[in-house]
């Protein structure tokens, strides 16, 4: 900190002027993009920012990319759930743990446009499908493309979430119109054996680059609260951040929804402030991506949502099921944007 003592007369007419207090500049990549572009140690100096001056950068670095006051609403419908080979820690979906969860079969084109409609009218650009599969079949593919194809139709941008892809999948949905397609990372590398055992990290990078080298624009985040340090969030972070040839266009940061009969059912609350931290260490490192507020939203105060938008939150899930663990509802969603003076994204899909 600045300070000034025994003052001599002949310096009395400069120390009347306004002091400034410059922080320490934070650490910061040469460019926004490309690989290695984010050391861990400097995505953790970030989280290790007082929260003013963390909220301050991330609002600063949102400002010169997007309209501070827009936020693009997604739907999200389970159109395949449950009886997933998966055993991730923190999913009621599969088979590995008791939930109460019944599985179902993929649905028809009928019901997912009425859903799609639904969310239309409701105000949603984005309509995202999640299948619960370790990866899809063939035919599994060739159904969902022709779901994308429904979805396309009713105006909105589509986006899937089926798992692991072969070759030649991400194709075929892109033929079908597909805009993004949802592969979590979902931890950092070094933390992904404590809450996944039945694949490994780079079985998702590899479907990340078959979703890129495909044109497919990706959507790719992580879920915090899992019991992971702050080290290791910044090292997802990181990860994201450093993908190749890009960072994701869209990045659904979760918070981890505790269902019964998972193995995180018990998992200790993260602090609030640490997620709010979290969303705006994606802003700043990814900053031409679209941040979302994802799963875990329905159990944030209303405070805790406005901080995050501070933060550079510019997308949420609203409406429908978020898969399989339920979302506010539209009035009350629309409610607080209108509070916060923030307004729904429009968009017509192409």
């Amino acid at each position: 900190m600045t300070t000034i003592t025994d003052i001599a007369p002949s310096q009395a007419a400069s120390a009347a002027q306004p002091l400034h207090f410059h922080a320490k500049p934070a650490p910061q990549p040469a460019t926004d993009a490309g690989t290695d572009a984010w050391r861990v140690e400097d995505v953790q100096a970030l989280f290790d920012l007082p929260f003013s001056d963390l909220l301050h950068r991330a609002q600063t670095v949102h400002r010169e990319h997007f309209d501070p006051a827009e936020v693009e609403l997604a739907t999200l419908l389970s159109v395949k759930t449950g009886g997933c080979p998966e055993d991730c820690g923190y999913c009621p979906q599969s088979v590995h743990f008791d939930t109460g969860l019944t599985a179902g079969k993929l649905m028809g084109v009928d019901a997912v446009r009425e859903a799609a409609q639904r969310a239309k009218q409701a105000g949603a650009t984005r309509f995202c499908m999640g299948a619960a599969w370790r990866a899809p079949k063939d035919r599994d593919v060739d159904a969902v493309a022709e779901l994308v194809r429904t979805v396309k139709a009713e105006g909105l941008e589509a986006c899937a979430t089926l798992g692991m892809l072969s070759d030649g999948h991400a194709e075929i949905l892109r033929d079908a119109g597909l805009d993004y397609y949802n592969h979590n990372l979902d931890s950092a590398p070094d933390f992904y054996g404590e809450i996944i055992t039945t694949r490994d990290y780079q079985d998702r990078l590899d479907t990340l680059a078959r979703v890129r080298g495909a044109g497919v624009k990706v959507c790719c985040g992580g879920i915090v609260g899992m019991g992971e340090s702050r080290l290791q969030r910044a090292a997802l972070v990181a990860q994201l951040a450093n993908l190749a040839p890009d960072y994701p266009e869209s990045v659904p940061i979760n918070h981890l929804v505790k269902v019964q009969g998972t193995p995180l059912a018990d998992q200790p609350d993260l602090d609030p402030l640490e997620f709010v931290r979290t969303i705006a260490v994606a802003r700043i490192t990814m900053p031409r991506a679209r941040v979302r507020l994802s799963a875990g939203r329905q159990q944030m105060s209303e405070a805790v949502q406005a901080l995050c938008f501070l933060a550079g939150a510019n997308s949420i899930f609203y409406g429908e099921k978020l898969l399989t663990t339920g979302n506010p509802d539209v009035a009350a969603d629309m409610g607080l944007l209108a509070k916060l003076g923030l307004r729904p994204r429009h968009v017509s899909a192409d």
